[in-house]
C-alpha cells in the first residue's frame, strides 16, 4: 500500500485484526505494534509461537531489534503495563506535560488539554480541576490572547502534581461485581469505578468527571448526587451492561432510598425510572471514606 493515503491506517489496523482474528484473549494489535500478554511462561511462549506463525503465513516481516520479549513492564500507547492488569502514565509523556509552557492564546490551551486529557482516568475530577482552563475558552474569537490568572497557574500545579504522583489504574475485572462511586458538587460530578479486592481493600478501575452547567447548579443536593449516578452510569455503560449487579456508594444519604421512595419531585422520579432497567444497589459511604471522589469536588484547587 502507497504510503501517505488517508486510509491507510484503517485498512492497515483491517488487515492485523484480521490476522490475529481469534487471539483476542492474548493478543491486542494497534496498526504495527501488537502486545502479547499471558498467565504464565509457557502459555506465553504457546501465545508468541501462535502470533509469529500468523504473521509468518500472512508474509509479513517483523524487525527483531524493535521487538521486546518477555518483559515484566511494557510502554504501550503512553501507558506503563506491568503484570496483574496495572497501569500507570508513561514517564517521558508526563514530562511533556510537565514541560508545556504557559499557555498564552486559546489555541495553546486547548493543546495543553489535548495533551494532559490523554490521560484525564488517571485523575479525580479532571474537568473540574481544569475548569480554571476550559474558562478561558469562552467567547466567540477562538483564537485570541487569554487572560491568564493565578487559578489557571494553580490548575496546572495540581494536574502535575497528580500525574508525578505515579498514580495506578487496575484492569476491570468482569467475573467481579463493579463498584461506582459517586459525588457532586456545585463545581462538578466525580465518578470512580473500582472493586473490591479484599473486604478491606478497593482498587480504581478509572476516573471521569464532569463540569457542571449553569443550569445543573440550580439543582437540589440531592438531585445533584443523583445526577452524578445517572452520569457515572451513561458513561460507564459499557462496563456495567450484563453485570448480574453492581454497587453504587454515595455520601448523600438520602439516595439510598432512590429505589423504594423518592417522594413527589418530579425530576428524581424521572431519573428513578431511568435507573430501573439497572440492577443495581444503593449505599451510603461517609464522605470521609470516599476519598476518592469527595476530595477533589469539595477543594478542586487547593488540595495537595
Amino acid at each position: 500500500m502507497p504510503f501517505r493515503l488517508k486510509n491507510a491506517p484503517f485498512y492497515f489496523s483491517k488487515m492485523m485484526n484480521e490476522i490475529l482474528e481469534g487471539c483476542d484473549e492474548y493478543a491486542i494489535p494497534y496498526l504495527d505494534d501488537i502486545a502479547i500478554f499471558s498467565q504464565t511462561w509457557d502459555e506465553h511462549l504457546k501465545h508468541l509461537r501462535d502470533v509469529l506463525e500468523r504473521i509468518k503465513r500472512a508474509k509479513l516481516t517483523i524487525k527483531p531489534p524493535k521487538c521486546k520479549f518477555a518483559q515484566d513492564e511494557v510502554q504501550y500507547l503512553g501507558h506503563i503495563v506491568v503484570g496483574h492488569g496495572k497501569r500507570s502514565p508513561a514517564e517521558l509523556k508526563v514530562k511533556a506535560i510537565q514541560n508545556f509552557p504557559i499557555p498564552t492564546t486559546k489555541t495553546e490551551i486547548r493543546s495543553f488539554l489535548g495533551l494532559a486529557g490523554y490521560y484525564r482516568q488517571y485523575i479525580p475530577m479532571f474537568s473540574v480541576i481544569t475548569a480554571p482552563l476550559t474558562d478561558l475558552l469562552k467567547g466567540r474569537n477562538k483564537k485570541g490572547k487569554i487572560k491568564w490568572n493565578e487559578e489557571c497557574t494553580k490548575a496546572i500545579e495540581l494536574l502535575n502534581g497528580k500525574l508525578t504522583s505515579k498514580p495506578i489504574l487496575h484492569a476491570p475485572d468482569f467475573t467481579k461485581p463493579f463498584i461506582l462511586q459517586t459525588d457532586a458538587s456545585d463545581l462538578g460530578y466525580g465518578v470512580v469505578l473500582a472493586q473490591k479486592v479484599n473486604e478491606d481493600r478497593e482498587h480504581p478501575i478509572l476516573y471521569i468527571s464532569k463540569k457542571i452547567t449553569s443550569a445543573e447548579r440550580k439543582y437540589l443536593t440531592t438531585e445533584k448526587e443523583c445526577a452524578a449516578i445517572l452520569y457515572g452510569i451513561k458513561k460507564l455503560k459499557g462496563y456495567i451492561d450484563g453485570q448480574t449487579e453492581f454497587c453504587i456508594q454515595t455520601d448523600h444519604n438520602p439516595l439510598v432510598w432512590l429505589k423504594r421512595n423518592v417522594g413527589t419531585n418530579q425530576r428524581l422520579l424521572r431519573w428513578a425510572l431511568a435507573l430501573q432497567a439497572h440492577n443495581y444497589t444503593i449505599e451510603h459511604k461517609k464522605g470521609k471514606d470516599n476519598l476518592n471522589v469527595d476530595c477533589l469536588s469539595r477543594n478542586p484547587l487547593n488540595t495537595h
